[in-house]
């Protein structure tokens, strides 16, 4: 069950034309946030167009051929509070209209909300430059992200009437974290690389737990659902918890005074992932084994997106404005391609490449030793969330719709002193909100 879809039809209970379908579908990859943007505040305010810029600490992420540009050794240190509200589709008629019975009352589907605020230190690095090289340590928080979702009442029409979906609970904890060693060279007067051996840590937990109605009668199968455990049918679990190195790599090119290029590439990191069916109290009804026991295991490698991108940044001859563009490539379909067919079946599955467009402008106010700076950015966020193809089930594609692309507005400010900056970024959308403290303390 954990490798394949399970799919039972009909469950014996034909009462008044009532039935309830037990059909479980296949679960796919979870739906998942990372945070491939740019780290630090600055980066945030400007939508996170920095490629191109990589004009401070965080360069050791976002671009270490920027790290040549640092003149003296620097601290950074930054805090982000992300707001996740990911939508799911909780009850409703996949077809037919409603029959009034119980909870069959809905018209359509009905969309709920997973609502989940975390908080905690997102990025940390240490820089110590040279004459023409640079070196950098640095902590990332590359996701941190909960999700759980709960249908009730997914209805369809069958010969009889009414047929009654089996309820989904679905939950999510996701932590990615990596520490790189970042190092830069200076080419010429106006090209800079670098190089970046970076070390992830990443666990996963998914778990998909089918439940049966509350009672076995006619008017208890569309009643609503309270999750009983002892009407448990079984827990399918994804889980990762594993290390693995990779590469990143990064150029930058002064072409003029007033224009500069910059591109990098992040490796795509591999893991294994494991899957264990497990049978629960209400499985005996699907002929599966006593609660508790194991129906099925199996574990598969499986790859993180690998990203890669280029940007522009534009100075005014006086530095007051700075415009800057970036472009990534977002290669998500890395997870399904990954996965051991033999194992994990993903044909049915849809998880395209995206491609994020940021653009952001800054603003500087300078005034003897003290120098603000104001912040605009917009960027563009494709759809990464997991379908199922016209050749899944209705269910499935029922909870697994495709979504659209998402915009992002964001805005900053920060503060310059002769060896201290600190910055405030916010990045709002539909689904994100994100909000940055950063500093950087240079000696």
């Amino acid at each position: 069950m954990a490798r394949r879809r399970l799919f039972i039809t009909f469950i014996s209970l034909l009462v008044a034309g009532v039935v309830v379908a037990q059909e479980l579908p296949s679960q796919g990859p979870p739906i998942l946030q990372f945070s491939f943007s740019n780290p630090g505040a600055r980066s945030l305010g400007f939508g996170g167009a920095f490629v191109a810029l990589a004009d401070d600490a965080t360069a050791a992420f976002a671009n270490p051929a920027g790290l040549i540009q640092i003149a003296r050794p620097e601290v950074s240190i930054e805090g982000r509070s992300w707001g996740y509200s990911t939508p799911f589709t909780q009850r409703g008629r996949l077809v037919g209209e409603p029959s009034g019975i119980g909870i069959d009352v809905v018209a359509g589907l009905r969309d709920e909300t997973s609502s989940n605020d975390i908080s905690g230190l997102s990025f940390f690095s240490v820089v110590y430059p040279g004459k023409n090289w640079s070196i950098a340590f640095y902590r990332h928080q590359l996701a941190d992200f909960e999700f759980l979702s709960q249908t009730q009442g997914l209805v369809t029409q069958g010969l009889f009437g009414p047929v009654r979906f089996v309820e989904q609970r679905v939950k999510t904890d996701l932590e990615v974290v990596n520490f790189g060693l970042s190092g830069a060279f200076r080419v010429s007067d106006a090209l800079s690389v670098g190089l970046s051996a970076v070390y992830y840590e990443t666990a996963l937990e998914t778990v998909n737990q089918p439940f049966l109605p509350d009672a076995d009668e006619s008017l208890g199968i569309f009643a609503p659902t309270s999750y009983l455990p002892e009407r448990l049918v079984a827990s399918v679990a994804y889980s990762i918890h594993d290390i693995s190195w990779g590469l990143n790599g990064g150029f930058l090119w002064t072409v003029s005074p007033r224009w500069r290029l910059g591109g990098f590439y992040r490796q795509s990191p591999r893991f294994e992932l494991r899957a264990v069916a497990t049978a629960g109290p209400g499985g005996f009804l699907f002929g599966l084994p006593p609660a508790g026991a194991i129906v099925d295991a199996s574990t598969s490698p499986v790859a993180l997106p690998g990203v890669y991108g280029l940007g522009w940044a534009f100075r005014t001859d006086d530095g007051s404005l700075t415009v800057a563009f970036e472009w990534d490539r977002i290669e998500y379909s890395t997870i399904l391609d990954s996965l051991d067919q033999r194992e994990f079946e993903s044909d049915n599955i849809v998880l395209d490449d995206g491609d994020e467009l940021h653009l952001g402008a800054e603003y500087v106010f300078s005034r003897s030793k003290l120098i603000a700076a104001a912040r605009l950015g917009v960027w563009l966020d494709p759809n990464h969330r997991p379908s199922f193809t016209t050749e899944s089930s209705a269910l499935e594609r029922t909870l697994r719709p495709p979504a659209a692309d998402e915009v992002h507005y964001a805005l900053g400010f920060g503060l310059a002193f002769e060896s201290f900056q600190i910055d405030l970024g916010v990045d709002l959308s539909d689904l994100v909100d994100t909000v940055s403290v950063s500093a950087i303390y240079g000696f």
